[in-house]
């Protein structure tokens, strides 16, 4: 760890502070979100499909949003977006915790999700900029706070929310709004003319924007390549955590291993990250890097897969082991192709948009994967129901399995054909 914070002492002020801030922003993210549903449902009283449906909001406005927060970042500069972003975090969350009326639940999860569309491809264009030659160690380290911010998150709102909700609402408010303060003292302001703006990008329309964007072929190819990574990670979320209850329960242990399961994930991302990533890079080129990490996420799911060949044991220690131990292989296994890939795959977007619009390519990459997570998470749901429904329950492994591995192979027949490289700028001519 020492080693990882002189690594980040090394870089400008800027770049440290966007690290600390991802940090912050999970940290106060992560502190509530996990137990929102539990206070709509339990303190508030609402139906079932009145969590979903303010639970779903905030995902549509953040996923739906996401190419336009890149957009106004490239127009009007970095910094704004991350502030504005932050302070309409800072006001979602306090209303989540004062108010109880739909309407105004509504209007809060749709505030906060439209929050990280402002932030977050900024944050990332920022970084990438300001880093230079050394984005890709640069995002090693990003992912290493990101990380410690969800690992901490749930332990600091478990503490909170078993005094009261509305605490830990205001928690994480004051947490967004101090970040907001401390960003607009702190954050340097980075001018359009220091990169988006030289190459006259800001006198383009907004849709010739995008028209661009739409039309850079090897940039499409490789966000779709790269939807089957998100897909797999969040099997942390879903299917390894359902597979532990199936056959831990929903007692004691169960919690205890799915907890297991994050520690697990969010642990060896800390310890490991900058050292995979320096291994990586010297010995493999980014598209190869990236072929392997998604190999290896692919590859997580087959302890699962080996585990169902196992007659399930009698209660005891054979079953506790048996739930316990193949989900957190897996979620072992996708933290290292996660480590091995995300740095690469960061960078590589960088790369493909030629270092132009960078922000408004980010947005777009987030709404294209955020999109295949919501499909993918239906398929991965009924391939869990016909699992059960038909007594196969290797049927999601081996699923999960063959999408990490084609889009492995999706992603070597972009890098062998040259399409992962920048592409070749446009001559200039000069009017005399």
């Amino acid at each position: 760890m020492k080693a990882t914070l002189t690594q980040v002492r090394s870089y400008d002020r800027s770049v440290q502070l966007l690290m600390v801030n991802q940090f912050t922003i999970n940290l106060g993210f992560y502190m509530l979100m996990p137990y929102l549903a539990a206070h709509l449902s339990g303190t508030l009283g609402l139906a079932g499909w009145v969590v979903g449906l303010v639970l779903g909001v905030r995902n549509f406005s953040q996923q739906g949003m996401f190419l336009v927060g890149g957009t106004l970042a490239d127009r009007l500069g970095y910094k704004p977006m991350i502030v504005a972003g932050c302070v309409l975090r800072t006001v979602g969350f306090a209303t989540l915790g004062l108010v109880d009326s739909l309407a105004a639940l509504i209007a809060a999860s749709a505030a906060t999700g439209l929050a990280g569309a402002l932030f977050n491809p900024a944050v990332r264009a920022y970084l990438a900029a300001d880093a230079g030659e050394r984005r890709v160690e640069a995002f090693a380290l990003f992912n290493v706070f990101y990380q410690a911010g969800i690992l901490l998150g749930p332990l600091a709102g478990m503490v909170l929310t078993g005094v009261d909700f509305r605490i830990t609402c205001l928690v994480a408010a004051g947490i967004f709004a101090l970040l907001s303060v401390v960003q607009i003292r702190a954050l340097p302001a980075r001018r359009k003319e220091d990169g988006e703006g030289q190459r006259g990008e800001g006198r383009e329309s907004v849709p010739a924007q995008w028209r661009g964007i739409l039309a850079n072929r090897p940039f499409l190819l490789f966000s779709a390549a790269m939807i089957g990574s998100y897909v797999l990670t969040f099997q942390v979320y879903l299917s390894l955590p359902l597979e532990v209850r199936r056959l831990g329960g929903d007692g004691e242990f169960g919690t205890a291993a799915v907890a297991m399961l994050f520690a697990v994930s969010g642990l060896s991302t800390i310890l490991g990250q900058t050292r995979v990533t320096a291994w990586c890079k010297a010995r493999y080129e980014p598209g190869q890097a990236l072929v392997r990490g998604l190999a290896v996420m692919g590859l997580a799911f087959v302890p699962l897969l080996l585990a169902t060949a196992i007659p399930v044991p009698g209660p005891g220690v054979g079953l506790w082991l048996l739930a316990a131990l193949p989900p957190t292989l897996a979620a072992l296994l996708l933290a290292v192709g996660t480590m091995i890939a995300y740095p690469f795959e960061m960078d590589t977007i960088v790369r493909l948009a030629g270092d132009r619009l960078v922000a408004t390519h980010y947005g777009l990459y987030n709404t294209i994967c955020g999109i295949g997570i919501t499909l993918g998470n239906l398929l991965t749901g009924a391939a869990l129901d016909a699992a059960r429904t038909a007594g196969m329950p290797a049927l999601p492994w081996i699923s999960l399995t063959v999408l990490g591995l084609a889009c492995a192979a999706a992603l070597y027949g972009l890098h062998s054909t040259g399409r992962l490289r920048a592409p070749v700028p446009e001559r200039q001519t000069t009017t005399v």
